[in-house]
């Protein structure tokens, strides 16, 4: 499944990097001036919903060009930051962040927390984690982080019981109690939604499910709390780039009192503020 992943974002990865040449026609660059456009990808929903909102409400009066790039995957984010293609990426949480410096020696930094997704169990076949048959199908995101955020939230909800001490670093290999001998499909987080129908449950993150129809505050069966979660969102960029005016600009845009309002009131609890 990680095959998968990687092609897929291969693929991303060159669409990005046509889209960002046909774009320099409007005279912009990913250069660090304070007159270039600022170049940020996001993940569509809610990522770029909020950025949108920024760049129509409040960008244009705190005098930063925001150019917004959309992209599905979980990797093109982070490598078109760190070769430069981009300047900042807002769809990822820091144990992700983390896990994936590690992995392809990127230098990628997080410059502000925005907003909490939670994470949630969702099914078309059953209304509670209890009503699940032995032997039932639940699909996990196949990312090392985000599978172990899965696992984690079926835990704490007393449906498996995991290694101590294993935390959110847990792989199906790592369950120690299943009671109803669930089994796992693992997938690309962003195909977890469309795969629902076929499977008897899904872990899914909160933007896949927005994106998707979904609405985590009602129509997930387990949801995770906000309270001391690490897994808020966050705006990020190159080690280096702290320091951009632009980057700064942003940041304080997303912290605003105007956006806070703004996410409440368009998500319903289904997204968190976190700042």
């Amino acid at each position: 499944m990680r095959n998968v992943l990687k092609f897929t974002s291969v693929i991303a990865t060159a669409g990005l990097a046509l889209s960002l040449t046909a774009c320099g026609s409007d005279g912009s660059s990913s250069g660090s001036g304070s007159d270039a456009a600022l170049k940020v990808i996001a993940s569509p929903t809610p990522h770029a919903q909020i950025l949108d909102y920024v760049k129509k409400n409040l960008a244009d009066a705190a005098g930063l060009k925001l150019d917004v790039k959309v992209v599905t995957d979980y990797v093109t984010p982070n490598t078109a930051v760190q070769d430069g293609s981009a300047d900042a990426n807002y769809f990822q949480h820091v144990p992700y962040l983390e896990d994936f410096n590690k992995k392809h020696g990127t230098t990628i930094v997080s410059v502000g927390t925005v907003h909490l997704e939670p994470l949630g169990l969702y099914s078309k076949k059953v209304k509670s984690a209890g009503e699940l048959a032995t032997g039932a199908t639940v699909g996990l995101p196949n990312d090392a982080t985000n599978e172990g955020r899965a696992l984690k939230l079926l835990a704490d909800n007393d449906v498996i019981k995991l290694k101590d001490g294993v935390g959110t670093a847990a792989t199906p290999a790592d369950v120690v109690a299943n009671p109803k001998n669930l089994k796992w499909k693992e997938l690309d987080a962003a195909q977890l939604p469309r795969s629902l129908a076929d499977l008897d449950a899904a872990v899914i993150n909160g933007n896949y499910a927005l994106d998707s129809g979904l609405k985590p505050a009602s129509d997930a069966i387990l949801l995770e709390k906000a309270t001391g979660n690490p897994y808020a969102n966050i705006l990020a960029v190159k080690k280096g780039k702290e320091n951009d005016p632009r980057v700064k600009k942003l940041t304080e845009l997303l912290h605003s009192d105007k956006v806070k309002e703004y996410i409440n009131t368009t998500f319903n609890g289904s997204v968190i503020p976190a700042f």
